[in-house]
Formats: structure tokens, sequence, C-alpha cells
């Protein structure tokens, strides 16, 4: 059984660390840099930074954030959002990260799990998923999009494990409905799954 981690996650917009409830009404948390850094000293095994507007906005994650970044660090980087093609994924690889995150574009094109894994390798792909219960079907987890912004029909569970077929090592998931518990995830025991 493998022990349990401690990875920090930081949503980034705009070079900053954010905070919020689901996206929404978001205050500044401070310099990523620095918190990684300090998160690092505190005894975290690793980092990720999702910069959270990316796909929004229709632009790619800041190299330069995840250099800054980077250089700070020690310990493992995985840097998402924004990431809809495996140029993407290599420009933030050679800024730093150790990982790719990937989640919106990989539900409109699965195949950029494969791709990504190809060239980078599994254990550096990891499928972020938001979920949120279904409201036509309660107890039905649904994947949500665009940071949240969109919803689809494709069930939580069933994408999760599609994802690791396709060549995804690690599961991030966060559940958009807190006061819910999803279901476990089987995942293929060399898969780690996160739960945020």
């Amino acid at each position: 059984m493998l022990s349990s981690r401690i990875i920090p996650c930081l949503d980034i917009r705009d070079g900053r660390v954010v905070k919020g409830v689901r996206f929404q009404n978001l205050r500044d948390a401070g310099d990523p840099a620095e918190l990684a850094a300090r998160y690092e000293a505190e005894g975290a095994d690793e980092i990720t930074l999702l910069d959270i507007s990316a796909t929004p906005e229709g632009r790619a994650t800041a190299a330069q954030t995840v250099a800054r970044v980077r250089r700070v660090l020690s310990i493992p980087l995985t840097v998402g959002g924004g990431v809809r093609a495996v140029a993407d994924a290599a420009r933030l690889m050679d800024s730093g990260a150790d990982k790719i995150g990937v989640n919106t574009a990989a539900v409109a094109r699965p195949d950029l799990i494969t791709e990504c894994a190809n060239l980078f390798g599994a254990q550096c792909i990891v499928i972020a998923i938001d979920a949120a219960e279904s409201a036509e079907n309660l107890g039905r987890w649904v994947v949500r999009v665009r940071s949240g912004m969109g919803t689809t029909t494709i069930d939580a569970v069933a994408w999760a494990c599609r994802a690791a077929e396709l060549g995804a090592g690690e599961v991030l998931l966060t559940s958009w409905d807190p006061s819910s518990s999803l279901r476990p995830i089987a995942t293929p025991p060399s898969r780690r799954m996160w739960i945020v």
C-alpha cells in the first residue's frame, strides 16, 4: 500500500496564488515561488501549480512562473492549465515541470494523454478531473471543464479509468461539491490518485 504524501496545490492566476470557492471570489494569497518554497520547508513531498485562468482565457500557462518556482524547489513540480497540445507540455517541461496536468483539452481530445505519455512517460502525465454531482442523477459524478465553467455528461469514474488506460500515470481528483463524497476510483495498481 502506498503511504500518504503531502502535495499542496496552488491555484495560479496572473502569476499569483489565489484562493476562492469554486474558482469564484478569488483573492490574492501570495507569490507562488515563496509559497512553494515554504511548503517544501514544511515537509511537502511535491508541489502542484494549476493556472486556473489559462484555459478560460485561451492562453498557455506562463512559463516564467514555472521557471521561478522550479528555481526554489528540490521536490517534484506538477504544472497544469492551458495544456492543449504536446508542444504546450514540452514548453512547461523545459521550464522546469516534472509532470504535466491536463483536463479540458484531454476531455475534448483524449489522444492528447497518449501523445504526451509516449513522449514524456506515463509517470509525467496527470489527468486532472473536476467532478460534480449530476443534477439529473444524484450519486453520479460528472466531469467539469474550463476551470469548472463547463459541465459534461462524462462519468468522472469512467473517465479516470479511461485516462489511466490512455497513459495517465496519476489522477488529480477535485470534488466540485465538497459536502458530498466521491465513490472510490479503481485505477490500475500502477497509477496514483490524489483527492483534493
